[in-house]
């Protein structure tokens, strides 16, 4: 079957290396930090992995018409660059320490939302391409617009619904909001202030 390979190489390879390359990575950079004897740097990287990560919501933002500035396509890439590095740096700043329960919940909930956001690209783009290529493999054969939405129904059904993954990741980012802003809450009461 030509398609296997090609669905493996476009569709679930990226997705498995964007996973992955934040794990490795993250993983490395917290050897790194423990080799250097710099440990106390990933302690403050989650401010700035933080940081970026509510810079990534600026697609959000223009996508729902909260703001009306810049490129959605643009801002999509942004999005998942800076989703990518933020959370990169948020999981080098928890590390390999398992000492606050509210910190690691955060993360959890952090990478299931990272592992939504792929899910839904990749399962996305994948409906999308198979629902044009059909439309062009049946305007090919000749079929008339009316024929050819008459066939594609069911597929254009299924591609609207397959968009609607954002109702799915939308609570799963709120529950990270929560769980990340209640960790930095008790981050700044427990702090120990001198």
């Amino acid at each position: 079957m030509p398609w296997r390979p090609r669905l493996w190489r476009r569709e679930i390879l990226p997705f498995l290396g964007s996973f992955i390359a934040l794990a490795l990575v993250s993983l490395l950079a917290d050897a790194a930090l423990h080799l250097l004897d710099a440990v106390w740097i990933g302690r403050y990287l989650g401010i700035p992995g933080t940081l970026l990560i509510i810079g990534s919501t600026v697609y959000s933002l223009r996508k729902r018409k909260i703001i009306h500035v810049g490129q959605p396509a643009t801002l999509l890439k942004w999005h998942e660059f800076l989703a990518w590095l933020g959370s990169l740096l948020v999981l080098v700043h928890a590390g390999i320490h398992f000492n606050a329960i509210l910190g690691w919940l955060a993360v959890w909930a952090m990478l299931v939302n990272v592992g939504s956001g792929l899910t839904g690209k990749f399962l996305l783009d994948r409906a999308r391409r198979r629902l044009d290529e059909a439309r062009q493999s049946m305007r090919a054969h000749g079929l008339s617009d009316e024929e050819l939405q008459r066939q594609l129904y069911w597929d254009s059904l299924t591609f609207d619904m397959v968009r609607k993954w954002r109702s799915v990741h939308f609570p799963i980012t709120l529950a990270f909001s929560v769980l990340a802003t209640a960790h930095i809450v008790a981050v700044f009461l427990f702090w120990g202030w001198k």
